[in-house]
């Protein structure tokens, strides 16, 4: 059968870097770090007291009182990023859309981790008087709801769920949204992630697995991927969305397009329950997947958003992974981590990197790689590739390749290009 084309003509973000997408672009491409002291509880007994967190979200701007407490933080983030989106894509303006054929697929890694929380506490405060949960706690908690909620708010009754793959949940989610479209299965698909994981049970979890930096005395230097001082990941939050849709829908409505959606791949490492494969072998069937899903070569790419969480042993497997596939060509290729900005987003993170990604491709930039220092190498890496260190470089940016690996050895990678009549 004749596959669809999927563009991308809609996006919304609240990040570390700011509550929309240009904000966050042009931090992005200015090399800012999102990294701060926690804000939202005292974390001055945990080992990392620092993370990239939103800044200046109040929901009262954006939820009345009622609406707003049936909603954990992750999905508060995932609707007005929603919201954004859909404003951008111009789709609510179509009095021809269907909306049996919108879905939505937003994904969440962990989910509504603040509210599992407070209720354990209740439960332990309260329990000699017998159990009594909140209403809301199960539809609060559970990490499909973000979806729903998107799918309630604008009457979308196209195919609706959550994606869970740990740190490639969002990846997950539009690789499931692109084939959805090309299938013929849905004109349009809401898609992207949300996680709002910085209060103790997150930070104090990863700290115990000695997963995140500790770098107190110098947070916006904390992530630093591909240097040898690297310590760990500093945690992110947030939401990114975009709107995937079929290219001739599109175009009947005289859609603006950012990018076409060219290819996703997937794999398992089946090797670790938290460590990457040592020499990268999910990370490489992943991009050769990719790769051939997009019927592309790896000469087409320019540009790669690594994962480069700036963990010792993951930073070392994914360049490996690279020089694998792509071969001599990586050293024509610009790669760059821009979780040295925003921090790691966990389940949000895919889809933030994809949407830099597409903005890589519309404006022929690449965002940095920031945090990095001359006398600070790792003698495993070769710095003979581009890592966009400490400056966004301009370049033609024909496609960019992006991606993702989740805790229980998820690997999934997104190609978007240039569009092209």
């Amino acid at each position: 059968m004749d596959l669809k084309r999927v563009v991308v003509t809609g996006l919304g973000a609240i990040t570390p870097l700011g509550n929309d997408v240009d904000t966050t672009w042009t931090n992005a491409i200015n090399g800012v770090s999102g990294a701060g002291p926690i804000t939202h509880f005292d974390a001055s007994k945990f080992k990392t007291q620092f993370a990239c967190e939103v800044k200046d979200f109040n929901p009262a701007d954006h939820f009345d009182r009622r609406k707003a407490r049936t909603l954990d933080l992750y999905a508060q983030y995932a609707l007005v990023a929603a919201e954004q989106a859909i404003a951008d894509s111009g789709i609510e303006d179509d009095k021809n859309l269907n909306k049996d054929r919108v879905g939505v697929i937003v994904a969440a890694g962990i989910g509504g981790l603040h509210t599992f929380e407070e209720e354990a506490g209740y439960y332990e405060v309260n329990k000699d008087a017998g159990p009594k949960y909140n209403p809301f706690f199960i539809p609060k908690m559970i990490a499909d709801i973000a979806s729903g909620h998107i799918s309630m708010q604008y009457g979308y009754h196209g195919p609706n769920f959550g994606t869970v793959s740990a740190c490639a949940s969002s990846n997950n989610a539009i690789i499931d949204a692109f084939d959805l479209i090309r299938l013929g299965k849905a004109d349009v698909i809401v898609t992207g992630g949300a996680e709002a994981a910085i209060f103790p049970a997150g930070v104090g979890g990863f700290n115990s697995m000695h997963a995140l930096s500790t770098r107190n005395d110098s947070p916006e230097t904390a992530s630093r991927p591909f240097s040898k001082s690297r310590d760990g990941f500093v945690m992110g939050e947030g939401s990114v969305v975009l709107i995937l849709e079929e290219l001739e829908h599109a175009k009947a409505r005289g859609a603006k397009i950012y990018a076409e959606v060219a290819g996703g791949g997937l794999s398992a490492d089946a090797y670790h329950l938290t460590a990457t494969h040592p020499e990268g072998l999910g990370a490489i069937l992943a991009m050769r997947n990719a790769l051939e899903d997009a019927n592309m070569k790896p000469e087409d790419i320019d540009y790669i958003n690594v994962h480069g969480t700036s963990t010792p042993v993951g930073d070392i497997s994914e360049v490996k992974a690279i020089k694998e596939v792509f071969g001599d060509h990586v050293y024509d290729l610009n790669i760059s981590s821009t979780k040295s900005m925003t921090g790691h987003l966990l389940g949000a993170t895919g889809a933030l990197e994809a949407m830099f990604s597409v903005k890589a491709v519309m404006n022929d930039i690449v965002p940095p790689t920031i945090n990095h220092a001359e006398d600070d190498q790792d003698e495993e890496i070769d710095y003979s590739i581009n890592f966009t260190f400490n400056k966004a470089q301009e370049r033609p940016v024909r496609a960019a390749l992006s991606n993702s690996f989740g805790f229980g050895g998820h690997n999934a990678t997104v190609i978007v290009k240039k569009y092209e009549e």
